[in-house]
């Protein structure tokens, strides 16, 4: 008889359900095999993304989205980048999922179900802002290492759970406490169980704030499995990397975390201004904390056509990491002038603001709008790119679009 290990029942169950229908004969599939359909899988329909959207890398998944695809107030599933540093985990069972709150500064370390959060916390949703820290990389020069995000890894969903504020109060924190960090059942590409893909964190006063969820809805729905299900860290107007993905330990530390991705150039920026294509030492680097002020316009499409006498009408949003936009404002002439945009309040601190403009173009040819978005320190988007960093971070510069007018 045929000595090789066949694979198992619940792993050909997982690998049915991602391709979408039964694999006949699948009980004779060797363990370790992978069927065609999932080494070439296609993405916009195994994370329900729409098929604009832009794939950078698959090992591990990173898929942006382009502007025009941003227009809606709150950001759906199939806009919704994704920036992966492991690989996605499998099986996941949310009715055994557990939290653990442990570290130096924990008083006690205390375990808690998902059942545990939804009925003993009170639950709360809020609009957060999370935009990769990466976000804008393409247009540094010289190239900067990492996926060349253009303008798309940026959302705005719903976000529903419970504070994480309250979980910690409720195991314990100590009065050292500074910083803490997040683990997660995503899995190293290297497939070695003893490294983590990423274990960030953020300052224990960021983690308690009223808007840093636990959480386990997005858009009113569970989470998807590509987002973080069954639980996920989200600390709006912060660096993405901080909102931890498929959460099962949060550490409360005595000092900054130092877990995967949190030193050397990872996430971090020159503390001082160099020069481009300068080496910079680790100790010179300093961690990233709240995003800068930001502007996308998301309609029309670049490259849009419009008749002679019609007026434009653009729009789009604008975010500012901690703060609030101030202003928005739009120039026709390359930057000589602007002219400022109607803006709505946020629905919540740390959601995106929605921006709109009636633009008259009396000639006919080639035009581009500009957006610049002022927060309310006074901060406003450059015209031309921010400084130079290894990793090609924080690229706020202002957003452009093509329109013809014939």
């Amino acid at each position: 008889m045929d000595r090789r290990k066949f694979i198992n029942r619940s792993t050909l169950a997982a690998m049915a359900a991602a391709i979408g229908t039964d694999i006949v004969n699948g009980s004779l599939m060797p363990s370790a095999y992978q069927p065609l359909a999932l080494q070439q899988a296609d993405p916009f329909k195994l994370f329900n993304k729409d098929s604009e959207m832009t794939v950078l890398n698959d090992k591990p998944w990173n898929i942006e989205a382009k502007a025009h695809l941003l227009n809606d107030a709150v950001t759906p599933n199939e806009y919704m980048f994704i920036r992966n540093n492991g690989l996605i985990p499998q099986n996941i069972d949310s009715s055994a999922w557990e939290l653990t709150i442990d570290g130096e500064s924990a008083s006690n370390k205390k375990t808690y179900s998902l059942d545990d959060l939804k009925s003993r916390f009170q639950q709360y949703t809020y609009q957060l802002t999370l935009e990769c820290g990466g976000n804008g990389r393409s247009e540094f020069n010289p190239p900067a290492k990492g996926n060349q995000w253009t303008i798309g890894a940026v959302s705005c969903a719903n976000w529903t759970g419970v504070r994480l504020g309250d979980v910690l109060r409720d195991a314990g924190i100590k009065e050292d406490a500074v910083y803490i960090g997040y683990h997660a059942a995503d899995v190293h590409l290297s497939r070695d169980p003893s490294k983590e893909p990423i274990s960030r964190g953020v300052p224990i006063k960021k983690a308690l704030q009223d808007e840093t969820l636990l959480a386990f809805k997005m858009n009113g729905d569970d989470i998807p499995l590509a987002h973080g299900y069954p639980l996920r860290l989200v600390a709006g107007g912060w660096p993405a990397s901080a909102s931890g993905k498929w959460v099962n330990r949060i550490s409360i530390r005595n000092k900054e975390h130092d877990g995967a991705k949190m030193g050397g150039t990872s996430y971090r920026v020159p503390c001082e201004p160099v020069a481009p294509g300068a080496k910079v030492e680790d100790k010179d680097m300093c961690i990233i904390t709240a995003m800068p002020v930001k502007s996308l316009i998301t309609f029309p499409k670049s490259g849009a056509v419009i008749k002679k006498g019609k007026t434009l009408t653009i729009g789009g949003h604008a975010w500012a990491g901690e703060l609030e936009v101030n202003e928005v404002k739009y120039s026709v002439d390359f930057g000589s002038s602007w002219v400022s945009c109607q803006l709505s309040k946020p629905t919540n601190r740390l959601a995106w603001q929605h921006f709109s403009a009636a633009i008259p173009l009396d000639a006919t040819g080639y035009y581009e709008i500009w957006a610049k978005a002022i927060d309310s320190e006074g901060k406003a988007q450059p015209m031309v790119l921010p400084g130079w960093n290894p990793k090609g971070y924080l690229n706020n510069a202002c957003h452009r679009i093509a329109i013809k007018v014939v």
